[in-house]
């Protein structure tokens, strides 16, 4: 079976609406127009009737019916009455215009409408002069009824209702032409703020901008898409942000293991090393890639999850030898002692290992950093779960800086030559609140800093 062709359709709102509302006026200017010419083509027959019969009436007073036959009385105006008009006594034709024939077509109808008996009005289509309206009247007398015929042609009228409903068209056309153009324009101009939101929405979700719309300058449906497109704004920076976090941790993350391996690498080129000093160097190498490739597993499963809900990580990790291989494989200072205090063996964290090492090895490396001769951790069990304290005896954090402690990219001291890049401390406390615990500094710490990490046991 063959579909009828699918006519194309504006691709614009403007233009769909336009031409809805065109369509909408046309069939309504339809309607009137044909409502209009019905009732005007009734008026115009109305008064080609009320004319004929106004004539009938005028000839009839030229008709004697009170004798024993109905005789036409002459009168001053015979010809003008006379023309086109039939009078009949009964069926017999005693009069008839001039021009017409007994058995023409308007002598015919006018017969028919005086075999009726009643008044009555027809249109009748001759040859010449076209469509003609005849209407019967009656002259009721002592011996019988005569009746009179008259004719009207119509011509007149129907070129009146032919102007009529010419100029009607055109008004509809130009009627139609104005509503298109003037819906278009009102259209246009009410989608402008639209079109003006849909711009600063682009610009601002590139940048990921505070900028946003509100609802106080704009009517109700404007306020709505407004608040769709500010919580959209919203979600596009926080992605923007989440990826730039993510972006700054991985690289302040690798940058520990990578120059590890590019030391080794300038250490093993230095100078002919034997076969053992090269096994050595691949095994540093290979121990600080798969460092890496744990600290990319790490972060991107993190983001993973939080992109969801937060939860905590699967894994049940003992968190001494954690702790006692991150104070191995850290980058420590001659000068520097770094001691492990986990007085259990058995204590255990609710974590994953590599989690675990996350979470403790910044505050490490800050500590190693910062310390003046001895870095300290230790590991308790507390109300169910387990604190590891990390401490140093260095200068402790200032406590102008205390406010943005965790604020990723602040630092103390910019300029303190170290290479950090303020996401160690931000990072930490974000992968431990993952799994429902949390990294805090102790202010009441007399010598140095103190760090607390919080972790749900296992």
């Amino acid at each position: 079976m063959n579909r009828l062709p699918r006519l194309p359709a504006p691709h614009t709102l403007r233009g769909r609406l336009s031409l809805v509302a065109l369509a909408t006026a046309a069939l309504l200017m339809t309607v009137l127009t044909v409502a209009f010419n019905t009732v005007m083509d009734r008026h115009l027959r109305h008064q080609a009737d009320d004319e004929l019969r106004n004539r009938a009436a005028a000839v009839a007073t030229t008709v004697d019916t009170g004798g024993r036959r109905v005789r036409v009385v002459e009168s001053v105006n015979d010809r003008l009455l006379d023309a086109n008009v039939w009078i009949y006594d009964g069926t017999r034709l005693l009069e008839r215009p001039p021009t017409a024939s007994s058995d023409d077509t308007l002598t015919r109808a006018a017969g028919r409408l005086a075999a009726g008996g009643s008044p009555f009005c027809t249109t009748v289509r001759a040859v010449n002069p076209g469509f003609v309206r005849l209407c019967s009247g009656t002259v009721p007398g002592a011996r019988g009824t005569a009746t009179v015929v008259t004719a009207l042609d119509l011509a007149p009228f129907r070129n009146s209702a032919r102007t009529v409903l010419l100029g009607s068209l055109v008004l509809d056309a130009v009627m139609l032409l104005c509503t298109y153009v003037l819906t278009r324009l009102a259209v246009g101009r009410a989608l402008r703020p639209v079109r003006t939101m849909t711009d600063q929405a682009t610009q601002w979700s590139a940048v990921g901008s505070d900028e946003r719309f509100g609802a106080a300058r704009h009517p109700v449906e404007l306020a709505r898409l407004g608040a769709s497109l500010d919580a959209l704004l919203d979600r596009i920076r926080t992605v923007l942000r989440h990826e730039q976090q993510l972006t700054g941790e991985l690289s302040h993350e690798l940058r520990t293991p990578l120059t590890r391996i590019i030391i080794e690498l300038d250490w093993w080129r230095a100078r002919p090393r034997s076969e053992a000093d090269t096994r050595a160097t691949h095994e540093v190498i290979a121990e600080a890639a798969q460092s890496m490739r744990t600290i990319c597993d790490t972060l991107l499963d993190h983001t993973r999850e939080s992109a969801h809900t937060p939860s905590a990580a699967p894994g049940t990790t003992a968190v001494a030898p954690v702790l006692d291989r991150l104070a191995r494989n850290l980058d420590t200072p001659n000068r520097i002692r770094t001691a492990v205090d986990v007085p259990d063996a058995r204590l255990e964290a609710g974590v994953a290992p590599a989690l675990l090492e996350r979470v403790v090895s910044p505050l490490l490396a800050n500590a190693l950093r910062y310390a003046r001769s001895t870095v300290t951790v230790s590991a308790r069990p507390r109300h169910g779960g387990v604190r590891i304290t990390v401490t140093d005896d260095g200068p402790g954090v200032p406590e102008a800086f205390l406010h943005d402690l965790f604020q990723p990219g602040r630092r103390a001291d910019p300029d303190d030559a170290h290479d950090g890049a303020g996401l160690g401390l931000p990072l930490a406390r974000r992968l431990a609140r993952a799994v429902g615990g949390d990294v805090t500094h102790d202010p009441g710490h007399a010598a140095g800093a103190c760090f607390l990490v919080d972790l749900p046991s296992g």
